[in-house]
């Protein structure tokens, strides 16, 4: 019974609608999905327990609390937006098929902000720590995305007439997409697929940090704009996967912090305050003197770990 919970508590699930538990609604898939895979894949390598668990606990904390971020900060503010926008729009299955189209533009645009903006990099940082590539990396997501403003990217959507929580299940449905694209399970598919959608073997390109696949391949649920803007790289080679400079911790809050701090440090250092202010917005690599940030546009300084020589 709602009047059993603790009245916080109580307020914040009386906020909430289901589609905003989307992601919590799958996770029993979501879990299923990995218990599989990790079967499959016994003995070969492809899952380390002891990273697949950081995984699932960012993963377990970032879906509550961003919840929690959604119901008391997002949807006030798109629904402020959406008190300024140009037209009212019903959706239709065909209106929603447009709306997805314009949520996975707008993806695309966050998606390469996260990797080519220090602020934005901060958050999404998390998300590439793993250095291995199986479903549970897909869990890895940092809790601190809503106060870095990645849903400040959605609110045209708003602008132009949709519904707040339309345009948040639209999302949603992405995110889940995403999830099974979390593989080295699945090889390259037709060609034809390959061409429109982001698939297992374009997302495994852009966790690498093989030098030719860093900043590569932004694509959610398509690779359209990729092709369009000039991102896209095909696997080719074998990913490496993890962070140039990779931070070894086991620690939820601090692999959630850690380069926050690092900028934060470099922002520290003296110099004109114009320069100091450049590591908001310079690309992760952008440094005056010492780098401390983890996106260095260089090779690994170790040695590549074997692969498998049959899957590139």
């Amino acid at each position: 019974m709602m009047t059993d919970l603790p009245p916080l508590l109580a307020s914040w699930l009386s906020r909430t609608e289901p589609g905003d538990w989307l992601l919590v609604a799958l996770s029993p898939l979501f879990l299923m999905v990995v218990a599989l895979e990790a079967w499959r894949w016994r003995g070969h390598g492809r899952y380390d327990w002891r990273d697949s668990l950081d995984s699932l606990n960012l993963g377990g904390i970032y879906t509550l609390v961003d919840v929690a971020f959604v119901v008391f900060m997002v949807l006030p503010a798109m629904n402020w937006v959406a008190q300024h926008r140009l037209t009212h729009i019903e959706v239709t299955p065909l209106r929603f098929a447009l709306l997805y189209l314009g949520v996975e533009f707008c993806y695309y645009w966050f998606h390469r902000a996260s990797h080519r903006i220090r602020w934005f990099w901060c958050a999404h940082v998390v998300h590439h720590g793993s250095e291995h590539m199986n479903f549970t990396t897909a869990m890895r997501q940092s809790w601190l995305y809503p106060v870095a403003g990645n849903w400040l990217f959605y609110l045209p959507m708003v602008w132009i007439g949709f519904e707040p929580r339309w345009v948040l299940l639209a999302l949603s449905c992405n995110l889940a997409y995403q999830f099974f694209i979390h593989t080295q399970w699945v090889g390259k598919l037709h060609p034809v697929i390959e061409y429109v959608f982001n698939t297992p073997s374009h997302h495994r390109a852009h966790h690498g940090r093989n030098p030719r696949y860093i900043d590569r391949n932004y694509g959610g649920t398509l690779i359209v704009f990729d092709r369009l803007f000039g991102t896209f790289v095909e696997e080719t080679e074998a990913p490496d996967y993890g962070l140039v400079r990779q931070v070894h911790s086991h620690n939820p809050v601090w692999l959630t912090v850690h380069e926050w701090v690092a900028m934060v440090r470099d922002m520290l250092q003296p110099g004109p305050l114009a320069a100091r202010l450049k590591h908001l917005w310079a690309p992760p690599e952008w440094e005056r003197s010492q780098p401390s940030g983890d996106n260095r546009a260089h090779a690994p300084e170790c040695p590549s770990r074997p692969h498998d020589p049959a899957r590139p």
